[in-house]
């Protein structure tokens, strides 16, 4: 339990490592990790469909994130700091989430975890082979490159008291 429990924030593209950072800092810190990929295959992997339908995959994307964010703030009043990996690839996502902290009170501090698109790639493609500790769901090439598209990187403004990763 922690004197004062923090919501820890992990952002930042696909493949840069940041389910690696969150349960490396979460055992660091003794902290909750939340990673939406691993909720998204415990609960909905045996019933995704061939090819992956944009609108089914958001629909479970917001039902695991309400309960996320439920059971997180359950973890915080009770005194432990939490850590969220749930994607937040746009600039608006992570708006809402200073926005949900602010009107809160709850302290925030951001981790933006990051590495250069072909390591990113490469990891993303050896994930997928090898299914290790860390693999949830496979990413074949055409999401990586959709999620790609939709990857906003974070203005110099968003990055200000973040902690900022590089694993190149």
């Amino acid at each position: 339990m922690s004197a004062n429990p923090t919501l820890h924030v992990i952002f930042g593209p696909s493949g840069a490592g940041k389910t690696t950072y969150a349960h490396t800092f979460a055992r660091r810190e003794k902290a909750v990790a939340f990673v939406l990929d691993e909720w998204l295959a415990r609960l909905f992997a045996p019933d995704m469909p061939d090819p992956l339908e944009y609108e089914w995959m958001v629909e479970r994307v917001q039902r695991c994130e309400a309960q996320i964010w439920s059971t997180a703030a359950g973890c915080l009043a009770a005194g432990t700091s939490v850590i969220l990996d749930i994607g937040l690839m746009t600039r608006a996502d992570r708006a809402r989430v200073r926005e949900i902290t602010e009107a809160t009170g709850l302290p925030l501090q951001f981790h933006f975890v990051t590495a250069s698109a072909d390591v990113r790639r490469a990891r993303v493609a050896e994930r997928n082979v090898v299914r290790g500790e860390n693999f949830a769901i496979e990413v074949r090439p055409e999401h990586f490159d959709f999620i790609e598209g939709v990857y906003e990187a974070p203005e110099p403004g968003e990055l200000e008291g973040a902690v900022i990763s590089e694993s190149d």
